[in-house]
């Protein structure tokens, strides 16, 4: 994932055209056409190209599912030191690189191939995990494929430097989908390695102070280097793809991301690294048929660079057609989109929700912490609350979304009990109130009250937590047939006035007949007046986190 403290120091002041412009066009020409031999696109109703693309129709079971977990876990968890922990371990600067001499020595010998020596994922229980997310109501589940640390998590055929023959020893991704799909959950796989070529540089580096000073880091070995390592026999290029030359500035941390989309300088994947990107992640959707493949990119992986992400979206839809008797069931996020591009597949807000209702069903992708664990979050309590969750869901379900969270993961497979916490209190909640979340549409407004006006999207999204917080006066509103659930964020002392739902507001086709406060039997007393509709405060509350009056209609 994109680093937000990196982000937000960058897109702080961007004008609303600034960030659209951000995106990439399709309209661009790739130079380098990655070859299909040795993973054919499967043939179908989809071409490899943006206009063929835009035939996509999100399926109906991703609108309905509304909620998903995501174990964003892989090497990078093992020292439980955060985020982009394999680039800042690189920059002399940083903490994770006093961190890195402080555990594991100097990187001119102890690099990220050392930390994923030693990660080997020893309590990890996919089956414990995936039944624990089943009852806090996820409905499909995301596992990290790989980051931009370049490290399959899978019994990779293109990548030496993957789980099964090193570190864990395990085929997670294997264990994950199998888990999933015991427990009735669509399962998807997360794909972050095509920036790995410029997320790497830093490896290239060497301390320009101090004992080490002009000793190069580990990111330029060789095979020959590895005689008599751990790693012998063994490529570090297979992992770090540094047999480049930088990009200028390449030893700040903040560089890449003004990079991130293959300009201003950035140095350009050449074409056996776009095919190797493009064979492995045809790989892992072959081996595994997941339902939804998200990719942390903007448009498509190595667009515009390579055609290797249009080459993978038509394969993906094809091959799923194929395996559902000519039914789509797939579902392919990209981050930035354009008008054209959300035809193409669903979109991805990082950290962010939509101020408004989206025409097509999107994604929002956050943690409850950070994307790798990090210990100082635990022992700092800051970990977002269920009630937070619980908010941001229903914001987003009203906005036409789905909301996929992740849960770090230790470096050992497990989570800690603070996580535990907050996955219980979402699972108490759904039980109460999942009706009014699962299988439901926007209805002709998401919500009103003080918060309801948001903050404007800031690159891929980076809006989250910047709005007015939440309170007893905020609702969002979702509708199933001919109900409607109005969601109330907070617990009301007074009365509840609904200024929506007045007849003067002119949004509701039928009468109101009866109102229920789900989680309780207490008889509602309500009444609709020109300016709102009125309802007495409940005398008991079924749930301190938010509650929801189903309005059933004529």
């Amino acid at each position: 994932m994109n680093a937000t403290k990196y982000i937000l120091s960058l897109i702080v002041g961007l004008s609303p055209a600034m960030i659209q412009a951000a995106g990439i066009s399709s309209t661009l020409t790739p130079t380098v056409i990655v070859s299909t031999q040795a993973e054919p696109v499967a043939a179908g109703k989809f071409a490899p190209t943006w206009e063929s693309l835009k035939q996509y129709q999100t399926p109906e079971w991703f609108r309905d599912a509304k909620f998903g977990i995501w174990a964003h876990w892989g090497a990078q968890c093992q020292p439980e030191d955060g985020d982009w922990y394999a680039r800042e371990m690189y920059l002399t600067d940083g903490a994770k690189y006093k961190f890195h001499l402080a555990h594991y020595g100097h990187p001119s010998t102890n690099g990220f191939k050392d930390v994923i020596h030693e990660w080997k994922a020893e309590n990890w229980n996919p089956d414990k995990l995936l039944a624990l997310y089943k009852r806090a109501g996820a409905q499909y589940f995301f596992a990290l494929a790989n980051h931009h640390d370049n490290f399959d998590n899978w019994d990779s055929k293109y990548q030496p430097w993957n789980s099964v023959k090193l570190g864990p020893q395990k085929d997670l991704i294997g264990g994950w989908a199998k888990a999933a799909r015991k427990n009735g959950l669509r399962f998807g796989v997360s794909v972050h390695a095509a920036h790995a070529w410029t997320w790497y540089e830093p490896a290239q580096g060497a301390d320009k102070v101090g004992p080490f000073a002009g000793i190069p880091y580990d990111g330029k070995l060789t095979k020959a280097d590895g005689q008599g390592q751990w790693w012998d026999g063994l490529d570090p290029q297979d992992l770090y793809a540094q047999y480049h030359g930088p990009a200028a500035g390449f030893e700040k941390g903040s560089s890449i991301h003004a990079r991130w989309n293959w300009g201003n300088g950035a140095s350009q994947p050449n074409a056996a690294y776009c095919e190797k990107f493009y064979n492995r992640t045809m790989d892992l959707i072959n081996k595994y048929q997941p339902d939804l493949v998200y990719f942390d990119d903007t448009a498509l992986p190595l667009w515009p660079v390579s055609d290797a992400g249009l080459k993978i979206a038509a394969h993906f839809y094809n091959n799923n057609i194929a395996h559902h008797h000519g039914h789509n069931e797939a579902v392919l996020f990209g981050k930035i989109l354009d008008e054209e591009q959300q035809q193409c597949m669903a979109w991805d807000i990082e950290r962010g929700v939509s101020p408004t209702i989206v025409p097509h069903p999107w994604q929002t992708d956050t943690c409850i912490g950070g994307w790798h664990y990090d210990r100082a979050l635990y022992d700092r309590n800051r970990y977002k609350s269920a009630k937070t969750v619980i908010h941001m869901l229903a914001d987003i379900v009203s906005k036409n979304g789905n909301l996929l969270l992740n849960i770090p993961v230790r470096g050992d497979g497990t989570i800690d009990e603070k996580e535990l916490a907050v996955v219980n209190g979402i699972g108490d909640w759904m039980e109460v109130n999942k009706e009014a979340i699962f299988g439901t549409r926007p209805w002709k407004t998401f919500g009103e009250g003080p918060a309801s006006e948001g903050a404007a999207l800031q690159a891929q999204g980076f809006n989250e937590g910047r709005g007015k917080p939440t309170t007893a006066a905020d609702f969002r509103f979702t509708a199933k047939g001919r109900v409607i659930y109005a969601i109330e964020l907070g617990w009301p002392t007074n009365a509840v006035a609904i200024k929506a739902l007045g007849k003067s507001a002119g949004l509701l086709d039928r009468d109101i007949r009866k109102i229920e406060l789900l989680g309780s039997r207490e008889k509602i007393k309500w009444s609709q007046t020109g300016d709102a509709l009125k309802i007495e405060a409940p005398k008991k509350m079924p749930g301190d986190l938010a509650i929801v009056f189903k309005m059933t209609t004529q």
